[in-house]
């Protein structure tokens, strides 16, 4: 999967943008998860679509690269393996449906957006290549607790235990 330039690791150009690899080899994969500039990004097509966002769900650190891709309320999302969060693939927001316990027996509502909790970062194509630019925003959102050197050590650790 390599980019034009031949090289493995994704490195911005002047433009911000970092090539992911071939298009059609990403289709092929379906995900990819890559080091950009300190963050796991999981690069995902599907149905005709990519799409970006940090590697690790907002709410626990799953893996989003292992979640299956469903649509709650028309709103395309990624499902967390770990505890079935549902996150927008375009916005990153949390989707949830409330419920009335008032309400005998108990029926879900609507589906409804608890706001952006998942970075999602942007994705063209050029020239057959798939290239990724970061959403920068200073705003802190809640998937970015998962982005740091040292979430990265406590998994590799967990990682590492349950080998043994």
């Amino acid at each position: 999967m390599s980019c034009p330039d031949k090289r493995e690791a994704p490195t911005a150009d002047d433009d911000g943008k970092h090539c992911f690899g071939k298009r059609e080899d990403i289709i092929q994969a379906k995900r990819v998860v890559k080091l950009v500039d300190g963050r796991d990004v999981l690069v995902l097509y599907h149905e005709g679509e990519f799409y970006a966002l940090d590697v690790r769900c907002y709410h626990s650190g799953g893996n989003l690269g292992l979640g299956d891709i469903e649509e709650f309320g028309g709103r395309l999302c990624i499902v967390c393996p770990w505890h079935k969060y549902k996150i927008t693939l375009l916005e990153g927001e949390g989707m949830y449906q409330p419920v009335d316990p008032a309400v005998k027996p108990p029926r879900p509502g609507p589906w409804r957006s608890k706001g952006v909790k998942q970075r999602v970062h942007s994705v063209t194509e050029s020239n057959g290549y798939i290239y990724v630019t970061l959403n920068t925003s200073t705003e802190p959102i809640e998937s970015d607790c998962y982005q740091t050197d040292r979430y990265r050590a406590t998994l590799a650790k967990m990682q590492t235990q349950k080998k043994k």
